[in-house]
Parts: structure tokens; sequence; C-alpha cells
């Protein structure tokens, strides 16, 4: 039993004599049926359910927590899969979920095999630069993003002045070389004349029958002699004139060249894609720190389309492959379906020669056939489009 504490001995001993005279329950009594029996406090006599209940509990627990892994790691893949599937199957253009160098296999789809997206770009983009440093005083007025150009056109103008003194000073040191090789031909002219004088003088001399001192024979020798030597340094004298007349015309060409060049003309046939300087800067086609561009522009009407290919896809890309390209932009465009209801064809035109690691991929380029009265409006440089690849036919 448990131990009765001094309070319980008081109680009981002023009421045990009222209580047990009429057999009524004392007051002791009422509070021990209050308490705890001994049985429940020390808990030994504890019952075997209540012992097994939180084992219970815990293998509930872990069950439950079996079940939702089991369904996670395998029931939910296989229904998303298959759910794809059913998606990649109904679909008929673009895949709007597809990522940028991510390909998917739609081959039951038919004659598709494989599908990416990639990003358009110009067969050729040029950089238009001046070919001479200088101010810009000129610039079309028309030369903005957009508008297109011919070969040939007259985009801007560099300052003249420093080029027109070059080639005016060229100019008059081609005039002086031609002087000098003039006159220099004309002292071998003359030259010549004197040398078949002493020729002459010293034929007569040799060849006479008598009459002739020694002495006058030996220097009518020495004069040829001296005068064939003066001929030659006269013919070296034209070929040195004539030397500096081709530096001094060359000069004068580079000089006219610089001159034209302060024209900046449109290098081909094409759209500004972007423009680079403005009317006051100085371009120069060889610095860092200024423009050294005026502008860039492409043909819009020769497009291709920058793809990265999976390595594991790759073998289902061949050159000349067929291909059906969707822009993203116009994919629910009624107007832009109504021309081209899959899109534009194009056709596998190369396969790079080396693989981006990074991405385990291989870019591909696609070339589009588009009409020369779309150029600009429908496709446009970086914008994203879906390619289709196409089965090869038999």
């Amino acid at each position: 039993m448990l131990p009765v504490n001094d309070a319980d001995r008081t109680l009981a001993a002023a009421t045990t004599d009222g209580a047990a005279s009429n057999g009524a329950p004392t007051l002791r009594d009422r509070v021990r049926s209050l308490r705890l029996s001994e049985k429940s406090a020390g808990g030994k006599g504890a019952s075997l359910p209540m012992l097994l209940l939180p084992w219970g509990l815990c293998l509930i627990l872990g069950g439950v927590a079996a079940a939702f892994g089991y369904y996670a790691y395998a029931v939910a893949p296989s229904r998303v899969a298959a759910g794809a599937q059913a998606d990649n199957q109904g679909r008929s253009g673009t895949k709007d979920g597809a990522a940028a160098g991510v390909t998917t296999d739609v081959a039951s789809s038919g004659d598709v095999v494989l599908e990416a997206k990639g990003y358009i770009i110009p067969v050729h983009q040029i950089q238009v630069s001046p070919k001479v440093a200088g101010m810009l005083v000129d610039v079309d007025p028309r030369l903005e993003e957009g508008q297109v150009f011919h070969e040939g056109d007259i985009l801007a103008r560099i300052e003249e002045l420093p080029y027109q003194k070059d080639f005016a000073h060229a100019e008059k040191a081609y005039a002086s070389a031609q002087k000098h090789k003039e006159q220099a031909i004309a002292n071998l002219a003359s030259g010549n004349a004197t040398l078949e004088g002493k020729r002459d003088a010293f034929t007569r001399n040799r060849n006479a029958p008598s009459g002739v001192a020694v002495s006058d024979i030996v220097q009518s020798s020495a004069d040829f002699t001296a005068q064939e030597a003066a001929v030659k340094a006269l013919e070296a004298a034209i070929r040195a004139a004539q030397a500096d007349e081709d530096t001094a015309k060359a000069d004068l060409d580079k000089a006219q060249w610089n001159l034209d060049n302060c024209l900046i003309r449109a290098p081909v046939t094409g759209t500004v894609l972007k423009k680079s300087a403005e009317k006051g800067n100085i371009v120069n086609p060889i610095a860092f720190n200024i423009s050294a561009s005026l502008c860039d522009m492409a043909d819009l009407s020769q497009l291709e389309v920058d793809l990265k290919i999976q390595e594991r896809d790759i073998p289902r890309v061949k050159k000349g492959q067929d291909c059906l390209a969707m822009p993203e932009a116009y994919a629910n465009d009624p107007d832009f379906l109504k021309v081209h209801p899959k899109g534009y064809i194009g056709k596998v035109s190369r396969l790079m020669p080396t693989a981006d690691r990074g991405q385990g991929a291989i870019p591909v380029r696609v070339k589009l056939d588009i009409p020369k009265e779309e150029e600009g409006v429908y496709l446009k440089p970086d914008m994203g489009i879906i390619v289709e690849f196409l089965k090869k036919k038999d």
C-alpha cells in the first residue's frame, strides 16, 4: 500500500469513532477511493494491448510510407510517360514544351523521326565596317534597323579632308617622278648619241692606213670606253627613275583608294539588323575603344535553323534530310497557318564537325526555303522554331 501521510492520520483519528458507530464510509475511505491502485501505479499489471499499441501505430505509418514511395517511383513515372506519348501522337504542329537542345522521339506520329527546338540565324551575316578611319559627317537617314539596302548603295560618308590632302601630295610626287624619268630618258638619248660619235672616231683611228698617231688611237679608245660607262649609268638612272615613278603611282593609287572609301557602301543586298554608329561618331575598323563598324546586315531570305541534337539522337539526322519548321510565334496564328499549315520546308544543310561537350550534343544546321516576298516578314534572327526531322523516303 501507498504510505499514509500525517494529514491522513489526523483525519482518520478525528472521524473513526463517529463513522464506525453507524457503519457509513469514513472520510478516509472516500480519499482512498480517489487514489490509483497499486497495480496501476507500479505498471506491473498493465494490459498487453496497451503495450502493443505504439508498435502497431509505427507499423501502420511505415506501411503507408512504403506505399507512397512505390507509387512515386514506379506507378507515377509510367503514367506520365504514357500521357506524354499520347500527347505527342495527338500533336500535328509544334510542341510548346520543347526546350532548346532537347529532342523528343515522335516516330509514332508517322514520318517524323525526331523533333527539336532551334533558333533562326542568317546564312551570311555581314558586319559593315569602313575601310578607312575617320568621323562620320553624313549618314543616310534611312539607315535604321529593318531597312533594306541594295549592294552598292551609299550608307554613310567619312570626313574626306585629310584624304584629299594625301591624294594631292601623292599626285604631286607622282608628277615629279614622271619628270625625273623623262629627264633620265632624254639624258640617255644624248648619251647614246655621244657614244655613237666616240665609236666612229675610235673606228676611224684604228682603221686608218697611216698618218694617225698612236696616242690619238689610245685617246679615242679611252673616250669610247668612258662613254659606254656613262651610257650604262644613264640606263641605271632610268631604272631608278622608273622605280620612283612606280612607287609614286602606288602612293597615288592608295590615296585615291582611301579617298574613294570615304563613302561607305552596302557590300550586299540585305536588311539592317543593328546600327552601331551615328553621325559625328569616329569609326575605325582596327580600333577597340571606338566604333569599328557602321551596322550589321544580312539577307533575310537566306536563313538557317541552329539546333543542338543530343548525341544519342544524332544517328537519325542525315545531311539532305527533309524537315518541317514551325515558328513558335506563329504556331497558333490562323493567317500564317493558311499559308504554311505545316510550317516552312527545309533540309539539313550540315552537321558541325565538333560536338558540345557541356551539353552532350552536336550542332546541326537546317536550311529553310523562304519565299522572296516573305523576307523579314515572319522569320527573324534568334526567333525560336520547332523542327521536325522527317523519315527518308524510299
